[in-house]
C-alpha cells in the first residue's frame, strides 16, 4: 500500500513537472556585438515579454555576427535578431549590389522567405552603411549637403581614412568614379583616430558608419549619398516563419517598429551608450516610452 501510494505520488509529480514544461514559451532573441544591436534587442525584449506571456532568452553580442547567428537561426536555435538588408543581401544571400533601397529590401525579403523560411518585418528607418561626414558647421558654410556638392565645392578639403578605403572599389576609387570627388590633400588615418582628427582640424572630411554614437559627440552630418553608390544597410527584426507560427501575437508586436527609427534616433541613442556610458536597456526604455509603443 505504501509502495503503491509512493509510486501514485511520483506519477502525479512528474506529470506536473512535466506539465509546467510544456506550459513554458520561450523565444530566443540574438543581437550582434554593436551598441544600436544591443540597444534594438533590449526594445524587442521589452515590448514582447510586457505585451505577451513568452519568456525571452537573450544571446547578446553574438561573436561573427550575421555568419554565426543566420546559421544559427536556420537551424531553429534562435527565434529573432536584428538585420540590415545589404548584409542579407550581399552576404548572406551573395547576390549582386541592388542600388534601389525599396527594391533592394523587397527582394531580400522574398528570398528569405523561399530559401529560409524567415521574415523580415517592416524597415525600422534607419539605414547604417558607410558614409561621408564633415562638421555641420562647415557644411553650412560650403553649401555642402550631398555628395555631389561635395565634389563640387570640396576639391580644398582635407580628406582622411583608413588605409584600405583608398584600396577598395566599394570605397574612394568608386567615389571618385561615381562622382568625380577628389580632394587635394589626402591622408590615412588609423580607424580609431579618425574622430580626434578631425575634432582637432587636421581633417575637414572622414568616412564613418553612418549611424556612430560619435558623430553626435563631434557635432558631424552625414551628407546624402545622393547617387546610392553605397549599398543600403536598412534595419529590422527578422523572425522565423515556424516562430510566428507558433506563437502569431509576436507579429503584430514586432510591427509596432515599423517607421520608429530614423538615423538621427539611432546616432543619438548609440551616444547615449557609447559616449555618454547610459545602459542600453534603459535607452530601450526610455526609447519605448517616448514612441509610446506599449498598450
Amino acid at each position: 500500500m505504501k509502495k503503491s501510494y509512493i509510486m501514485v505520488t511520483l506519477i502525479v509529480g512528474i506529470s506536473f513537472l512535466l506539465l509546467g514544461c510544456q506550459s513554458k514559451k520561450e523565444i530566443v532573441i540574438a543581437s550582434k556585438p554593436m551598441t544600436e544591436q544591443y540597444i534594438i534587442s533590449q526594445v524587442l525584449i521589452e515590448l514582447i515579454e510586457t505585451e505577451t506571456d513568452l519568456e525571452v532568452e537573450y544571446k547578446s553580442g553574438v561573436g561573427g555576427g550575421t555568419s554565426n547567428i543566420h546559421p544559427a537561426m536556420v537551424k531553429g536555435d534562435i527565434d529573432i535578431y536584428p538585420e540590415y538588408t545589404g548584409t542579407g543581401w550581399l552576404q548572406v544571400l551573395k547576390k549582386d549590389n541592388i542600388s534601389d533601397p525599396d527594391e533592394l529590401y523587397q527582394a531580400v525579403k522574398q528570398e528569405y522567405s523561399e530559401e529560409y523560411n524567415i521574415k523580415w518585418m517592416g524597415l525600422y528607418g534607419f539605414n547604417n552603411t558607410y558614409g561621408i561626414a564633415m562638421k555641420q558647421d562647415l557644411a553650412e558654410e560650403l553649401g555642402i549637403q550631398t555628395y555631389s556638392d561635395l565634389a563640387d565645392k570640396g576639391s580644398h578639403l582635407k580628406f582622411g581614412a583608413e588605409y584600405d578605403f583608398y584600396e577598395r572599389e566599394d570605397g574612394f576609387p568608386g567615389l571618385q568614379e561615381t562622382y568625380g570627388i577628389d580632394f587635394d590633400d589626402k591622408s590615412e588615418i588609423d580607424i580609431g583616430l579618425k574622430y580626434e582628427a578631425i575634432a582637432n582640424d587636421e581633417v575637414d572630411v572622414i568616412n564613418v558608419f553612418s549611424t556612430d554614437g560619435r558623430l553626435a559627440e563631434h557635432d558631424l552630418v552625414v551628407l546624402e549619398d545622393d547617387l546610392n553608390f553605397f549599398p543600403s544597410y536598412y534595419a529590422t527584426t527578422l523572425v522565423r516563419e515556424e516562430t510566428l507560427e507558433e506563437y502569431p501575437e509576436l507579429e503584430p508586436i514586432l510591427e509596432r517598429l515599423t517607421n520608429t527609427l530614423n538615423n538621427d534616433d539611432i546616432t543619438y541613442m548609440n551616444y547615449l551608450v557609447e559616449v555618454k556610458n547610459e545602459d542600453p536597456k534603459q535607452v530601450a526604455k526610455d526609447f519605448i516610452k517616448e514612441k509610446g509603443l506599449l498598450n
